[in-house]
C-alpha cells in the first residue's frame, strides 16, 4: 500500500501526549483537542510515496508536522480527524511536514534544522531564556554550506520557537533561513531542557 505523493504514517503512541510523569506520578496537563501543542509528532513510516526518491525508508521514526493527527471541532462543534487521516490509525504526510528522520542518527530534511534554547546569563535580566538564541543541534546541508555547525550559537528571527520534544529534549524546529547570525561555538552559553521535556 504506497501513495503516490504523499508518505502513510503511523503515530508511535497515543495521537496527543496529555500526560506527563514527574517523580513517578503521573499528571494530566491537557484536556483539549484544540490545543496543538500536546499532539503526538512521532511517527512511524508505513509507506513511502511513489513518486518521490527519499532517504527514509519504511519502519523509520520521523518527526512530523503538530497538526498531523490533530482532531478539530467543525462548523456544527463536532469533532473530526485532519484532512490527513486515512483510516485505521493511518495518516497521509506531504515530504513537507516531514521533518526529521531516524536512520543511525537524527537526519533533517530539505530546509529543516532544530536548535536548542539556551539560558539567559544576564543576572539583571527578567527572563529565563535568551531571545532569538540557540544552539544549533541537528543542520543540513544548506546551514554547512555557509559553515554554521552543529553546536554553533546561532540568532534566528522572531517568533521561530515552534516547540518540539526529541529524545526528552525540547527543540526549536525552524528552517535554514531562519537563522541569522553565528555567533560561534558554545562558549559560555548553557543549554536549557525543562525537567517535563524529560518525562513526556
Amino acid at each position: 500500500m504506497n501513495s503516490v505523493y504523499q508518505f502513510i504514517i503511523k503515530p508511535i503512541g497515543e495521537r496527543y501526549k496529555n500526560k506527563i510523569n514527574i517523580e513517578g506520578c503521573e499528571l494530566i496537563v491537557n484536556s483539549s483537542i484544540s490545543s496543538h501543542k500536546f499532539v503526538n509528532r512521532e511517527a512511524e513510516v508505513v509507506s513511502v510515496p511513489l513518486e518521490y526518491k527519499t532517504l527514509i525508508k519504511k519502519g523509520d521514526r520521523v518527526i512530523v508536522h503538530h497538526n498531523l493527527f490533530r482532531r478539530y471541532y467543525n462548523m456544527k462543534g463536532k469533532s473530526v480527524n485532519s484532512t490527513k487521516y486515512f483510516k485505521d490509525n493511518l495518516y497521509f504526510a506531504h515530504p513537507s511536514q516531514i521533518y526529521m528522520y531516524y536512520n543511525n542518527g537524527w537526519h533533517t530534511q530539505a530546509e529543516y534544522c532544530f536548535v536548542k534554547p539556551v539560558l539567559e546569563n544576564n543576572t539583571s535580566s527578567n527572563q529565563k531564556l535568551l531571545k532569538n538564541t540557540g544552539i544549533l543541534k541537528y543542520g543540513n546541508n544548506t546551514l554547512e554550506t555557509f559553515k554554521i555547525n552543529v553546536g554553533d550559537v546561532v540568532g534566528f528571527k522572531n517568533q521561530r520557537e515552534f516547540e518540539f520534544i526529541v529524545d526528552n529534549e525540547l527543540l526549536y524546529c525552524m528552517e535554514s533561513n531562519d537563522i541569522l547570525v553565528k555567533y560561534g561555538n558554545k562558549q559560555n552559553k548553557k543549554a536549557y531542557n525543562p525537567s517535563w521535556a524529560k518525562s513526556s
